[in-house]
């Protein structure tokens, strides 16, 4: 606390820093600090509103000594990674992206999926993907706390999820599949926007009938692509 020049207001407590090394060890706390931002953080204390405090202390631990907290459990890992993410600190990024790569549960396995998809934390999400290749995890994993949240926050993983779970054989069927269905929903999307002309029956059944010419076709090519 000796000669410091900062002070920082988070969930409730107070942190002493020091500017020159917050800068040095970080490209964000740079900009901030010392650049065209600067002026915009003159006043003391300055407020972080959404991180907590226990965070901030081993985000400031880390920062003064290179080192992580003693026990650093995969909760932890997961906020200072984020953390580390948002200022730019790469070796802590590092530390924590493995630390919940080699500790991958049924019970954290979603949350650590969120958290990869949403922040591009690549390494993480390619070891939960490959985690969640085995039935008996992903089964697990949907029964999990965090199953929800996954489902509503990040529905396009779940692509890559089935993707990754297909056997070999099944993934070309997988294209034409996603491509009917695709096409299904376009089609009925003009069935229900066309205008119906003088003719109107005449004129649905024509629609319609495009429609399911198009499905069969599609048919027969998935068909194939199961057989083969």
């Amino acid at each position: 606390k000796d000669a410091a020049d900062l002070t920082f207001q988070v969930g409730g407590q107070s942190f002493s820093a020091h500017r020159c090394v917050l800068a040095a060890r970080s490209s964000v706390f740079k900009a901030e600090l010392l650049g065209a931002m600067e002026e915009s953080y003159a006043a003391s204390p300055i407020e972080i509103c959404d991180m907590e405090a226990d965070v901030f202390k081993s985000l400031l631990h880390f920062i003064y000594t290179d080192t992580v907290p003693p026990v650093l459990d995969v909760v932890m890992a997961g906020h200072l990674l984020v953390a580390a993410d948002r200022y730019n600190i790469g070796r802590l990024k590092m530390i924590c992206e493995e630390k919940l790569c080699s500790h991958i549960d049924s019970g954290m396995v979603a949350t650590s999926l969120a958290l990869a998809e949403q922040h591009g934390f690549h390494a993480l999400k390619k070891a939960c993907l490959k985690f969640l290749a085995s039935p008996s995890n992903l089964e697990a994993m949907m029964a999990s706390d965090g199953y929800e949240h996954l489902k509503s926050s990040c529905p396009s993983v779940f692509k890559e999820l089935v993707a990754e779970i297909l056997p070999a054989e099944l993934k070309a069927a997988k294209d034409i599949i996603m491509t009917m269905w695709n096409l299904i929903y376009v089609q009925v999307v003009w069935v229900l926007k066309t205008p119906l002309l003088d003719d109107g029956v005449t004129s649905f059944c024509r629609v319609v009938s495009t429609l399911y010419f198009r499905t069969e076709k599609l048919n027969v090519k998935c068909r194939c692509a199961l057989k083969n």
